[in-house]
């Protein structure tokens, strides 16, 4: 549904994208044009990350990802055709109709979409990223570029000439869009916790989800990328149209113009008379020049003048008939006025011969005689317009008020106070209710320490005591967990050597062998075709190793990522051992296929580990 003229307002940076969100929030549309491209692109992503993971060629993924950019540009395109319609125009906007009009104009898409990857790379990089926060209008390239202005190659330029001074706006808004960042972290925080309610309170084993949604696993990461962009994509489109809205109405006054319009008559409609005069003088005569004395023109005349105009120029239809009524209608004064319109025309048509231009200008003069015609019809609260009007003077975007007596101003109209909300008539009555224990009977005349009115004083009391308490709590859960954490450590320190003894009878630890033994397993395993299990019995050889060497303290309770964070070894070795981890993972627990390349692969790998000499403190431990 359009928006009306008035409600049409300069914003800033947090109302754009709370404008944005909220467009979002409520219409499917917007998600239906944006969510393919972002697919396409997130899909692209994926497919190239796994052919460089597995060292495959570029050239396909490549192809892949510049289509879906490509795409993706078009969608985009279609996006902010679907909001602006659905801001500005007159009916209820299709998506397909949208989809259309982004086809009509894909070439210019396209140039866009490469001059925006092209210009956000070379300026952020050269720039060290300064640019990042200095160059932002083309933000709105894609809208730009629906609007079918300019040449897409100086796209820049023409982003900055529409939006004039809402580029600081659009400057905000960009910053402002770093909360993907947020957002990436608390995706992977919510699926993460997901994956634990599924295995505490459904029992589902999810061990090997969990370790591929992990933060050092650069597919997960990279899909977590690229999830967000595509998350953020309507709120991209749907910002970059009201940024255009806004820059308009920041050029243009739109609002400024709507409420003077709603200025009613005093008298005999001088406030009409006087826009429409000013009006009339600017479009047609540019000058404040004073007209040459003209007589009169009888209303049947000046109708049947302007009707013949109009039909020299093939101008017909409902408008111009509407028009026709319109000045009929007008009162006298006003169809003086509008001879200078009949003049202005006559001349286009006769001597400049310009039917395109004499159409226009009769459409601009008799539509502002319809909207002169109601104006004078209709009888508005003056001083509400008067007010909104001086309230839309005041603020930056245009001149600054005049400095008013305020003993000759008018009084405004008084507006009734809002009623209190339910906080507030809480905190009232708990102010009172604290007066009321804290009085003391015996001294009345003694002030309260709770006397503030409305009980403000007491709610500030209670508000810093609260807040103190809480701080005093956390401290201490967080002493105590530091202390108990300490006790944790010195009590497996003390025990590590009874765990290792312990550990060594059992058959499934890492202890029960030596690395050398687990080695010889791992080979015999290897050679009957059992690779799965060979590569188990390596990694044993592995810990085992790491255990003796000190770099890592063996526990059947830990996990093998818990040994990977805490690795004490030499950092030459966490590399491997990452990698190492990596694999045994997916091939154990993650039932990967592992055939003799991998095994031997594996072999390799873990080979410089367990043959690496001993060093002096491990071995005297």
């Amino acid at each position: 549904m359009a928006v009306s003229a008035l409600e049409l307002r300069p914003r800033g940076a947090v109302a754009i994208l709370d404008a944005a969100l909220r467009l979002c929030s409520r219409n499917t549309g917007v998600w239906a044009l944006t969510l393919p491209g972002g697919a396409l692109v997130t899909a692209a992503v994926l497919h190239g990350a796994d052919a460089v993971t597995h060292r495959r060629a570029l050239a396909l993924p490549t192809l892949w990802l510049t289509l879906a950019w490509l795409a993706r540009g078009v969608f985009q395109g279609a996006t902010c055709h679907y909001v602006q319609e659905l801001l500005l125009g007159q009916k209820e906007p299709g998506v397909l109709s949208s989809l259309r009009a982004a086809l009509a104009r894909m070439p210019s898409l396209i140039i866009a979409a490469g001059f925006l990857l092209v210009f956000n790379a070379v300026t952020i990089t050269f720039s060290l990223g300064v640019a990042f926060f200095l160059l932002s209008a083309h933000l709105v390239g894609y809208a730009a570029t629906m609007q079918g202005r300019g040449s897409p190659l100086r796209l820049y330029g023409l982003c900055s000439r529409l939006l004039g001074p809402a580029r600081g706006t659009a400057a905000g808004v960009r910053l402002m869009l770093l909360v993907q960042v947020l957002t990436f972290f608390n995706l992977h925080i919510a699926i993460n916790v997901l994956l634990m309610l599924g295995r505490k309170l459904l029992a589902i084993d999810f061990t090997f989800a969990e370790r591929f949604a992990s933060l050092d696993n650069p597919p997960w990461l990279i899909f977590l990328a690229a999830l967000t962009f595509t998350l953020f994509e309507p709120i991209k489109a749907a910002s970059a149209t009201l940024l255009l809205v806004d820059g308009r109405v920041r050029q243009e006054g739109l609002d400024l113009l709507a409420s003077v319009q709603q200025l009613p008559a005093r008298g005999k409609a001088r406030a009409v008379q006087s826009a429409a005069l000013i009006f009339l003088c600017v479009l047609f005569g540019g000058t404040a020049a004073r007209a040459e004395e003209a007589e009169s023109i009888p209303r049947p005349e000046l109708h049947q003048r302007l009707k013949a105009v109009a039909h020299q120029c093939e101008y017909s239809g409902a408008e111009l008939k509407a028009g026709l009524e319109a000045v009929d209608s007008l009162s006298d004064a006003e169809a003086a006025k509008l001879q200078r319109l009949l003049r202005t025309v006559e001349y286009q048509a006769h001597h400049t011969e310009d039917c395109e231009v004499t159409t226009a200008t009769l459409k601009q003069g008799l539509a502002q005689a319809r909207e002169t015609a109601k104006l004078e019809q209709a009888a508005p609260n003056a001083r509400a317009a008067s007010a909104r009007a001086r309230d839309i003077l005041s603020r930056p975007e245009f001149s600054e008020a005049p400095s008013v007596d305020k003993e000759k101003e008018e009084p405004e109209a008084t507006v009734p106070p809002e009623p209190p909300g339910w906080w507030k008539r809480f905190m009232d009555w708990l102010g009172e209710l604290l007066k009321k224990l804290f009085k003391r009977k015996d001294d009345p005349i003694r002030p309260s320490a709770f006397s503030d009115a409305s009980g403000a004083g007491a709610a500030n009391v209670l508000v810093v005591l609260v807040i103190g308490l809480v701080l005093a709590v956390l401290a201490a859960v967080l002493l105590r967990a530091l202390g108990k954490r300490q006790q944790e450590e010195s009590a497996q320190l003390e025990v590590s050597t009874l765990d290792s003894q312990a550990l060594a009878q059992d058959p499934m630890s890492a202890l029960a062998r030596p690395p050398e033994g687990w080695a010889h397993l791992a080979d015999e395993l290897a050679a009957k075709g059992e690779y799965r299990e060979a590569v188990r019995s390596l990694y044993l050889a592995l810990l085992s190793r790491l255990h003796r060497e000190g770099a890592i303290l063996y526990d059947s309770t830990l996990s093998n990522w818990d040994y990977l964070r805490q690795f004490k070894g030499r950092r030459e070795w966490l590399p491997p051992f990452r990698e190492l981890t990596r694999r045994f993972d997916f091939t154990w627990y993650g039932n990967l296929h592992v055939g003799p390349d991998g095994y031997r692969d594996f072999r390799a790998l873990t080979e410089p580990l367990l043959t690496a000499p001993v060093q002096p403190e491990a071995a005297g431990a």
